[in-house]
């Protein structure tokens, strides 16, 4: 059955899974046989409506919620229930996970983790945890101290601390069981997306590509720390670890020895690539996915004589090995800091009379793309926003048909290139609702002036090789800078579309009462008609959002939505670090696209988790 029917199968109504959201207490969960449930206790928490056990809700990474108590009919009556500050200001990113009437929740720099107790209303902490860190960690982070939340698994929490250290916790008691260091922080390597786990495993990324990072996803024994495997992002095949039958259905992709022969030189060892988004996994085709970062440096002139692969690519691996059964590459040779780090969503789509398993995943570059999640195989691509850099996706090599005078060249202020580096979606996930068949996206409307300038590799230091000026669409001519989108991904076209006055940095969260959630910068949070896109409801926050909302069950039998907020990330940086105006280049270009929409005016730094309920 596929990934969508499943779903849709699913008993629904008003609270639905209170009772096996709450019969089954952490307690009990903890002392269950690990080897019998290292991932069916996943999948069954995944899809039990009352909890939220992964940063995605489920490894099809749809962000859908079947609960359906906060509707269109009563979200009108939606209000704050109770409020919980982290601690820390800077960007909020992800979101708290929700297991078995416990909530778990994340902070950016200094990544305090807090285990709240539910079942005393409206919380009591049980425990708070706060890695030591080194100092220089916050000077090695490429845009904010953001960290992209933590994963559950096994009865332990898992935490990517920004200093390179994959920390597991007791679930219950927040003691640490192991740390493995991921990272070498002295050079530039850090953690800012969140683990996964995966069978017995815990998988994770590493950040840094602003660095010279060498991009790479580990894995590592859940139970003792113990590196099982890692895969790298480009180097030799046996680094990148592919699989025999690699891009079989699909040789025009690439194959052997490209992550040495599409570089120049040595070149692939700064190579980038780096892996800070969002994993998926399919446990039919035991294929874990997700996207790596680009190239570096941003100068393209240094890395010329190939595709620089498997930089900007999309990914489709074996857990137990690392293995890669297929890569696709969006962004050959990439000029503009398009990375491919979004999420890609598991969903069972009918692709003219055929009902395929796809992967949908919103680019930087601003197309979204749709391929075979077992394959690879490009099913469909076209731009989700303004894209003026290519012209399309060729569908005879699947390659961007670019316009060459928007390609970055070294010492040439290249005008007008849309989408800009912070992309036609960053970090931010997107959603899916198997109701309407539609993806819910939160997009950014920027374009930019790239210029290319030449840099040298010096461990630990910036090693970017480019200068922006970022502003709104269009080439600068639109007054909006960013929208909150609904996509069909069969006729690959938008549905309904939301202008909003700032980029739309939030995840989205789709519910079974047929709303959608979503953030602004200036800290609306806001409920839609998930089928026309008519607001029904919004609350003004203390600060920005660009966290992920989540839906859960209370002990109370009652549908709780929760969001974090505090402002950061790329855009969001000059007002959390409070930048002058003088320069509308400052944090690659954010200074001026910031002040030129006003964000500094429209809301301030903060650090806080608000859940709401029906009154």
């Amino acid at each position: 059955m596929g990934i969508e029917q499943w779903t849709r199968g699913r008993q629904r109504g008003h609270g639905c899974g209170f009772r096996t959201s709450w019969i089954y207490p952490l307690t009990i969960l903890l002392a269950m046989p690990f080897s019998l449930w290292a991932n069916e206790e996943l999948l069954r928490l995944g899809a039990d409506p009352g909890q939220w056990p992964m940063q995605a809700k489920n490894y099809a990474a749809t962000r859908y919620s079947e609960l359906d108590q906060i509707n269109a009919r009563t979200v009108e009556r939606l209000r704050v229930a109770w409020s919980f500050s982290t601690g820390a200001l800077r960007g909020h990113e992800g979101g708290p996970l929700v297991v078995g009437g416990i909530m778990y929740v994340h902070s950016p720099f200094p990544n305090t983790v807090y285990a709240l107790d539910l079942a005393k209303k409206p919380y009591a902490i049980l425990w708070k945890y706060t890695p030591e860190q080194k100092p220089t960690a916050v000077t090695e982070a490429c845009y904010d101290t953001v960290n992209r939340g933590v994963a559950y698994g096994m009865g332990k929490i898992f935490l990517g601390a920004l200093d390179g250290e994959l920390i597991a916790l007791d679930a219950h008691t927040g003691a640490e069981v192991w740390k493995a260091k991921q990272g070498e922080i002295g050079r530039g390597e850090t953690i800012t997306g969140a683990p996964i786990v995966i069978k017995d495993m815990v998988l994770v990324g590493i950040s840094g590509g602003e660095f010279g990072v060498r991009g790479r996803v580990n894995a590592y024994d859940a139970n003792t720390g113990k590196p099982r495997w890692v895969a790298y992002s480009q180097g030799p095949d046996d680094d990148v670890l592919l699989e025999g039958n690699f891009n079989k259905e699909c040789p025009r992709h690439g194959g052997e020895g490209e992550g040495t022969r599409s570089w120049p030189g040595e070149q692939w060892k700064l190579g980038g690539g780096t892996t800070w988004g969002w994993f998926s996994y399919d446990p039919d085709l035991d294929l874990f996915h997700y996207g790596s970062g680009n190239p570096g440096s941003w100068n393209p002139d240094e890395r010329k004589g190939g595709d620089n692969k498997w930089a900007c690519t999309l990914w489709g691996r074996r857990p137990a090995t690392g293995m890669a059964r297929w890569a696709y590459q969006m962004t050959p040779w990439d000029s503009w800091g398009y990375d491919g780090t979004s999420e890609l969503v598991l969903v069972d789509l009918r692709i003219g009379s055929t009902l395929r398993k796809c992967a949908v995943h919103f680019d930087k570059n601003g197309y979204a793309y749709t391929v075979d999640r077992g394959t690879g195989e490009l099913l469909s691509a076209a731009p989700f926003v303004y894209v003026n850099w290519a012209k399309g996706i060729s569908r005879g090599d699947d390659r961007p048909i670019e316009v060459p005078e928007k390609r970055a060249k070294a010492g040439v202020d290249i005008k007008g290139v849309c989408p800009s580096a912070m992309g036609g979606k960053n970090q931010q996930p997107a959603a899916y609702d198997p109701e309407t068949h539609l993806f819910y996206v939160g997009t950014n409307n920027l374009c930019m002036d790239i210029l290319a300038t030449e840099v040298r590799y010096i461990s630990g230091s910036p090693y970017i090789g480019a200068d922006l000026k970022i502003y709104s669409g269009h080439e600068g001519q639109d007054k909006y800078y960013g929208e909150f989108i609904a996509w069909d991904p069969v006729k690959a076209r938008r549905a309904w579309e939301i202008q909003e006055r700032f980029p739309v940095c939030s995840g989205a969260l789709a519910t079974s009462g047929g709303l959608v959630f979503y953030g602004t910068l200036d800290g609306w949070f806001k409920a839609v008609d998930a089928r026309t896109g008519v607001v029904l409801w919004q609350q003004k926050l203390g600060s920005g959002i660009v966290g992920s909302p989540i839906a859960f069950l209370g002990p109370d039998n009652k549908e709780y939505v929760a969001v974090y907020s505090g402002i950061g990330g790329w855009f969001g940086l000059p007002v959390a670090l409070d930048l002058p105006k003088g320069d509308p280049r400052a944090a690659m270009g954010a200074a001026g696209a910031a002040y030129d929409s006003g964000l500094p005016e429209s809301t301030t730094p903060g650090g806080e988790l608000v859940v709401f309920g029906l009154e």
